[in-house]
């Protein structure tokens, strides 16, 4: 009998390489490299990226290693309207946005998969800690919470559909970290011991601003850093420098802490305040995904965490009217900002999320 096909994601990382290894037991595999850029076009550090030409290299010497097809897609043109000016236009308008979200949403579980399929591709698989799941009560797949706590990346995946989901191996959701690394080692891959890429893959050390003014060609000139009253404390260096509940850096002594609690792309102002002003009970989210495709009809009691790295935190989530949402914290959470996303679960179940944003923001009519 004829094994189903699955195209595997691989990075080059350690993750993606034992999830194609996995497979190979029970699938026919081919591993896919996306090349999403040029390092000379970003000026990339060939060695702090998850995109770099040595990560392609580790990618192909896997393939070999274990005997199937590897190849490489360019997805440079999509990866560039849909990510690198996405984030760009992101921070110009003042808010903080997440790539690695919007990549997964229309590279890899959108471009990719689309590719597999043309290919004839039963499934696509990726190597993240996340589990699928299918619900024989509803007739619908869900999402859930990878196995270790501490490298679950469901946050990043909440922009699934119920038909990416259908096409989408998870293969080492149930493992832990050194799990993965110690299958590696049994195969003999050379990657095994290699450490997780940091920060976004196309921003050199982490350098937004700078990434933002060279891509661009614009200039963000100085402005006036006030406090709540509206009073003049000092000068910034340039709106796109700055994100809320950022202390470090910026550049003024006022004799106490001072964390950037807001900012003013018009007048291009930056207000700073204590930490005590950072925090809020109430996030308003648009361009909401529901994981079951259908969103609820009442309020619910659900966790929620507003970014990556958080715990999640008790909550009762309100459906709008205009398809947005309301999320509520029993207690108030500090730094919600606007660009980042609300993910809201039941246990370790994903159920959806969607982008902060002001509440009136989501009244806007075109």
């Amino acid at each position: 009998m004829n094994r189903k096909k699955v195209l595997v994601a691989m990075s080059g990382g350690v993750d993606s390489s034992v999830a194609a290894a996995v497979l190979m037991n029970d699938y026919e595999v081919t591993g896919a490299t996306l090349r999403l850029f040029t390092n000379e076009d970003i000026k990339l550090d060939r060695n702090k990226s998850c995109c770099s030409l040595d990560d392609v290299e580790d990618a192909r010497f896997v393939a070999n290693k274990l005997g199937f097809n590897h190849y490489v897609y360019n997805f440079g043109e999509r990866f560039k309207e849909c990510v690198i000016d996405k984030f760009n236009n992101s921070y110009i308008n003042g808010l903080t946005p997440n790539p690695c979200i919007d990549c997964n949403r229309f590279i890899k579980f959108d471009a990719l998969l689309k590719r597999a399929e043309l290919l004839e591709n039963d499934f696509i698989a990726t190597g993240h800690y996340v589990r699928r799941r299918f619900d024989e009560a509803t007739g619908k797949f869900k999402l859930l919470k990878g196995f270790d706590p501490a490298k679950d990346q469901s946050y990043v995946l909440y922009g699934l559909t119920q038909y990416q989901l259908s096409k989408t191996l998870f293969p080492i959701g149930e493992l832990t970290k050194e799990q993965t690394r110690e299958i590696a080692r049994k195969y003999g891959l050379a990657n095994a011991s290699k450490p997780d890429s940091q920060d976004i893959c196309f921003v050199p050390d982490g350098d937004y601003a700078s990434f933002i003014e060279e891509y661009t060609k614009k200039n963000f000139p100085e402005g006036d850093f006030v406090d709540k009253n509206g009073n003049i404390l000092g000068r910034h260096r340039g709106i796109i420098r700055y994100t809320i509940g950022q202390r470090k850096g910026l550049g003024i002594a006022l004799g106490e802490p001072a964390y950037v609690i807001s900012k003013d792309i018009k007048n291009n102002t930056v207000t700073l305040g204590n930490n005590e002003d950072l925090f809020t009970d109430t996030a308003y989210a648009g361009d909401v995904n529901w994981i079951s495709g259908q969103a609820p009809c009442e309020p619910l009691r659900i966790n929620a965490k507003v970014r990556y790295n958080q715990k999640e935190q008790p909550a009762t989530l309100y459906p709008l009217e205009n398809g947005g949402i309301k999320v509520v914290f029993d207690s108030p959470q500090r730094a919600i900002t606007y660009g980042q996303a609300v993910v809201c679960y039941d246990g370790d179940t994903v159920i959806g999320g969607g982008t902060c944003m002001p509440e009136h923001s989501l009244y806007k009519t075109t």
